[in-house]
């Protein structure tokens, strides 16, 4: 492609991109653009609101471009305060560590991860002195830090801002420096410290980069950002069957950008079904059953899609039981388990806290019956079906 065909794709769905103009001259040289991407180990799972930036990213691969993931192990110590009303707390490396073991693995769903390159940052970070950070703040005033939203909500609040929260955009942006980025990829909430990242570079006579921000994907209750911490996020790393049920429970205002954001159709077609939800001529389920199918097949490939949805209409729309079920066999000290801490065995919940929400909200089913009263598990239940919404199911053995 020519300069002006790559920027046609490379700017599909961006919100911001600074500056226009920089990333045509960029691409009118015909160098080879190396691309980075910040990941923030806080947690063990990436999910659809990850992929949104990270097809971006691969977009930049497939027109032969370096993708860089830098993984925040060092600045994730300082706790990312973006869009926070209170400062994070920071992780420990044991923490990061853990969170970090399968990122590469659920990155390469989208990226083509042989030819994309991973570095930490505390590569470069952990090795500068105090007196090489006095320097780099030297660089950059309060003023500045203060222009970030979030800092000069809690400032007016009288909310504590503490000083290494401030330290958090100066890392994100010595990354660029230390890797010459020639674009940095991140959600709109990431635009100051992108922009940080440009302006330090330009300080350390490096042509400044490219920052791109791409739109922040709603979780399954339609209202918030999806999250880990909300429990409203789609894993890529679900089973089809529940990447499918997950996707039918979205409101029904949301199957549009959903359609955008987490798929990868061709823009005439998702022209074509806006206008016939608008007209009426797609009714909202039967464009949510075409959505699900489309992000089951994009992770697990069309004949798991097809699975995931023969699943859907026999235990959603008719009620029935799954064909096939994964089993609990009861040891003989399990005699009377309180359900709760069955849950937590079988992983269907976090905590007991967790479980006695889920049995509270009427999640937990036994044989189709909400399980509310329920507080033990009996010996007697043998062949019983435990029921977890809609898409889980386990037969107690």
């Amino acid at each position: 492609m020519n300069a002006q065909q790559q920027l046609d794709v490379l700017t599909r769905r961006c919100v911001d991109v600074v500056t226009r103009e920089d990333l045509v001259a960029k691409l009118e040289r015909g160098h080879r653009l190396r691309v980075k991407l910040g990941i923030d180990p806080s947690g063990p799972e990436l999910h659809l609101g990850h992929a949104v930036v990270l097809r971006k990213l691969r977009d930049f691969q497939d027109l032969g471009h370096e993708a860089v993931l830098i993984v925040g192990d060092f600045t994730a110590q300082i706790g990312d305060p973006t869009g926070l009303s209170a400062a994070r707390k920071p992780r420990t490396k044991a923490e990061i560590e853990a969170d970090m073991r399968s990122y590469a693995e659920q990155a390469a769903l989208i990226l083509d991860i042989d030819k994309a390159t991973v570095r930490f940052n505390s590569e470069w970070l952990a090795p500068i002195s105090f007196a090489d950070l006095i320097g780099l703040s030297a660089k950059i005033t309060v003023a500045r830090m203060l222009e970030r939203d979030d800092f000069t909500k809690r400032f007016h609040a009288g909310s504590p801002i503490g000083l290494h929260e401030f330290l958090y955009p100066l890392g994100q942006a010595y990354d660029s420096i230390a890797i010459k980025a020639d674009v940095e990829l991140g959600g709109t909430e990431q635009l100051f410290n992108l922009m940080m990242g440009r302006r330090m570079q330009e300080e350390f006579s490096q042509a400044p980069q490219v920052c791109m921000t791409l739109p922040i994907l709603e979780g399954t209750d339609g209202v918030q950002r999806m999250g880990k911490s909300l429990n409203n996020f789609i894993a890529l790393r679900d089973t089809p069957q529940d990447m499918f049920g997950k996707v039918m429970s979205i409101p029904d205002t949301l199957i549009g950008r959903y359609f955008r954001l987490a798929t990868t159709l061709a823009p005439a077609e998702l022209d074509a079904i806006d206008a016939e939800l608008a007209s009426g001529a797609l009714r909202p389920r039967d464009a949510k059953l075409k959505l699900a199918f489309e992000i089951a097949g994009l992770y697990h490939g069309p004949n798991a899609a097809v699975v995931a949805r023969e699943h859907f209409e026999k235990t959603v729309v008719r009620k029935e039981l799954p064909d096939e079920m994964p089993s609990h066999a009861l040891a003989d000290g399990d005699a009377r388990v309180m359900l709760g801490k069955l849950l937590v065995l079988v992983g269907w919940a976090s905590s007991n806290r967790e479980a006695q929400r889920l049995v509270q909200q009427g999640a937990i089913k036994i044989d189709g019956v909400r399980a509310d009263d329920v507080r033990h598990i009996e010996p007697t239940w043998h062949g019983k079906v435990l029921q977890k919404g809609n898409h889980q199911f386990l037969k107690i053995k």
